[in-house]
């Protein structure tokens, strides 16, 4: 299956940061001379629509970890994690730049979809265990 980028930098940043850390690692030896842009953490502000009036309005502050990288051949890649794992960050960005650059493609790609798998499961999940307490108001 083939991910656009948008899809593909969802999964990969909710995944578990271990897992894809682990993996990043057997990519980087292909990506030749990593130059690192941004490795950092900040605040952005999370913005939120009142359903009932539609008014914006900023809900508070989120802290994410931030990495911009460039590889060899000069394809750039981009990532903003939820947290602080500036590592979670830098490996999703070479993640990100790796596919920009066509290397490893197939083998980044069945990892996604096996990410992509576990996440699915685990809102299937999630969603059997609150369908569980459902109350049907009609039987009171």
């Amino acid at each position: 299956m083939s991910y656009t980028q948008s899809e593909y930098l969802t999964v990969l940043t909710h995944a578990p940061a271990d897992a894809v850390k682990n993996f990043v690692e057997d990519v980087i030896p292909y990506l030749g001379e990593i130059e690192v842009l941004v490795n950092r953490t900040g605040l952005v502000m999370l913005p939120y629509t009142d359903t009932s009036t539609g008014t914006r309005f900023h809900l508070g502050e989120v802290l994410v970890s931030e990495a911009h990288v460039r590889i060899a051949g000069g394809t750039e890649g981009y990532a903003v994690c939820v947290g602080r794992d500036v590592q979670q960050a830098l490996a999703v960005a070479l993640f990100d730049a790796a596919l920009s650059a066509n290397i490893l493609t197939d083998s980044i790609q069945d990892f996604i979809a096996q990410q992509q798998a576990a996440q699915q499961a685990a809102d299937e999940q999630l969603l059997k265990q609150v369908e569980s307490t459902r109350i049907e108001m009609e039987t009171f």
